[in-house]
């Protein structure tokens, strides 16, 4: 028997590519009548770095944290409307959590896929994103090697895909 899908974690780095792989979220959750846990990781402040600035280090996490969370709904919402544009149904009800976590990004979606006991956990091949550092690629590769659920890995589309689907 093929286990239920109910709960997708879907991982991202808020790169383009990873809105696309949001697309596939989107798409399995209106299938399986499931709901979306999204998570971004932040990584940490080396530790280099923290004695040197200790004091500072939790208040820039929290507004690194709270730019991250307001730029995931600004983004979530905007691709929501294009997404319902085009197929008419509405995408932000399948939205059930939204996780902006300080971490490393492989630990912090395989921790985040064991506690929110998702079934599935999506994400994209390759991307820079937000603060400049690599997310997916290494880290899908070290999630799929890992992971003890199922890992649906997008990649990144080719340029005609790529206009097809930005101007959802």
């Amino acid at each position: 028997m093929i286990p239920e899908i109910k709960k997708i974690l879907y991982a991202t780095d808020l790169s383009k590519n990873s809105s696309y792989a949001f697309y596939y979220a989107i798409n399995l959750a209106r299938k399986f009548d499931a709901k979306i846990t999204i998570l971004h990781a932040v990584e940490p402040i080396p530790l280099y770095a923290e004695a040197y600035a200790a004091s500072m280090i939790e208040r820039v996490e929290r507004q690194d944290r709270e730019k991250a969370i307001a730029q995931i709904h600004q983004l979530l919402e905007e691709f929501c409307q294009k997404v319902e544009s085009r197929i008419g149904a509405p995408c932000l009800p399948l939205v059930s959590k939204t996780l902006v976590l300080i971490g490393h990004p492989v630990e912090e979606v395989l921790r985040v896929a064991e506690e929110e006991e998702c079934d599935i956990i999506v994400l994209g091949s390759h991307g820079k994103g937000f603060l400049k550092q690599t997310f997916l690629g290494s880290v899908s590769s070290a999630v799929l090697h890992r992971s003890r659920k199922p890992v649906f890995v997008i990649p990144i589309p080719s340029e005609k895909m790529t206009t097809e689907w930005d101007e959802i």
